[in-house]
């Protein structure tokens, strides 16, 4: 790394001072200030990935993205997961396409049609539509968004400030540094995640929230450890530096400006409920991620959280051009176990049985197959035949639409007063402001089919522009 890059690494990841936040629904103490996550690989363990191998490539799901096969019951032992995949192309390293090679070009390189800033936002129509969308050829990005985004994740990555900036530069995206801040929950730099999966997390989401909103203040909350406690304390103290830009309690007389993304989740529980007070700050919409397996998971099911799910962006193999978009079937989607249907789905209820919550709302581009560019300089463990790598990624997983979708909704400028009032807002009108998909397969067995409107498959659909958003 240059001399000119640590800099950057100062100047952007200095954090605010944290004073004591309490958590509503917790009377433990702290604890220990890391918390190794069973997930997460210790410098001798060996970690096992899963990796499906084709003639396109290798994807490459991380040991950060891999449930927990037993879960605690208690807010310290309860142990969340990222929801990222990676595709690797065959015969193809990070490494050998990034930086400094003077011989490489930056991505979109060519005969790749992996998703840039302007193609996704082609895809969506929240740029001017050029045909076939090509990521080799569209470079018109989203501007605008104001006000604050706050991202949560857990543990550190040094890297997320000049990681946004190099993105940015590259993806011909305005940055300004002022404008990005790292925190941390306990007011010094959490330990980093010796599998890099929490540090490519935290470089996807910054990236692209940004990506969609490049006038947004963005805050990166980074959380002691990947379990209960840790991430919904920094939900709390994301939703402050949202409302007031503090990280302790606001003003009475503050309103909310912004979003809160969450691009992890549990396996449902029993007692989930009790969290969902944390997402009810006056102001703030929350966005999570729907998962990458068939089924549920939270804080997705809960009705104070817009929920995403994901698709699959199919391309010309030969030309690059957009030939359509289909359901995604790894994405997560079902009816909630503990969680009752929300007024805003009064229109769906005869669809998830008239009682309960029915997820995602929404979904967007996830199968790492039709992947995003993410730039990440934190080393990213994969295992003895792919080993330590930096560079230039492709990422999926509905990870890459959560963060996504908190962009557009910052972009749209609504600045609704909940995420249930925004909801209400995405349910009023589909069919004018999503793009319905009909077509593909999901849920267990690849048992369930998109159907028109809402399903448990692709929600309301993908985002088309910014009205009712």
């Amino acid at each position: 790394m240059t001399t000119q890059r640590w800099a950057l690494v100062l100047l952007l990841s200095v954090s605010v001072p944290l004073l004591a936040v309490a958590h509503a629904q917790e009377t433990e103490t702290m604890g220990t200030p890391y918390n190794q996550s069973p997930t997460s690989p210790t410098p001798n363990q060996t970690v096992v990935n899963h990796l499906v191998k084709y003639q396109q490539g290798t994807i490459v799901r991380p040991p950060s993205s891999i449930p927990p096969a037993v879960q605690g019951t208690t807010p310290k032992t309860r142990i969340a997961h990222t929801d990222l995949e990676i595709m690797l192309p065959a015969g193809w390293k990070p490494s050998e396409v990034s930086p400094p090679r003077p011989d490489v070009v930056e991505p979109p390189y060519t005969g790749y049609y992996y998703e840039t800033p302007a193609s996704l936002a082609c895809l969506y129509s929240l740029v001017s539509v050029t045909t076939g969308c090509n990521p080799q050829t569209v470079s018109t990005n989203p501007t605008g968004g104001s006000k604050t985004i706050a991202i949560v994740d857990a543990y550190d990555d040094p890297f997320a400030g000049p990681d946004l900036a190099y993105f940015s530069a590259q993806m011909g995206i305005a940055f300004t540094p002022s404008k990005f801040q790292v925190v941390y929950e306990s007011g010094f730099p959490p330990p980093i995640d010796p599998s890099g999966g929490w540090g490519l997390e935290e470089a996807l989401d910054t990236e692209w929230a940004h990506a969609m909103a490049p006038g947004a203040m963005i805050y990166l909350v980074e959380a002691n450890s990947n379990d209960a406690y840790d991430l919904f304390t920094s939900v709390v103290i994301a939703s402050n530096l949202v409302r007031c830009g503090k990280t302790t309690t606001c003003p009475t007389t503050a309103t909310g400006t912004g979003e809160v993304s969450l691009s992890w989740g549990f396996q449902e529980f029993s007692t989930e409920t009790t969290y969902d007070a944390d997402f009810t700050t006056a102001g703030v919409v929350y966005v999570a991620a729907a998962g990458d397996d068939p089924g549920t998971s939270y804080p997705c099911t809960s009705p104070k959280v817009i929920c995403a799910g994901g698709t699959t962006v199919r391309r010309n193999p030969a030309t690059g051009a957009y030939m359509s978009e289909w359901s995604w079937p790894l994405s997560g989607g079902g009816v909630s176990q503990y969680e009752t249907i929300p007024s805003y789905q009064s229109s769906i209820s005869t669809i998830v049985g008239g009682k309960d919550r029915g997820v995602p709302d929404i979904s967007m581009d996830s199968d790492p197959v039709t992947g995003l560019w993410v730039w990440s300089s934190i080393e990213f463990y994969l295992n003895e035949e792919l080993p330590n790598d930096t560079g230039w990624w492709i990422v999926g997983g509905t990870s890459a639409a959560t963060p996504t979708f908190a962009g557009i909704v910052n972009r749209a400028g609504g600045f609704r007063a909940s995420s249930a009032a925004e909801l209400t807002v995405l349910y009023a009108d589909p069919a004018t402001d999503f793009n319905d998909t009909t077509a593909g397969d999901c849920g267990p067995y690849e048992g369930w089919s998109p159907t028109t409107g809402w399903d448990v498959c692709t929600g309301l659909g993908s985002p088309k522009a910014y009205a009712g958003k």
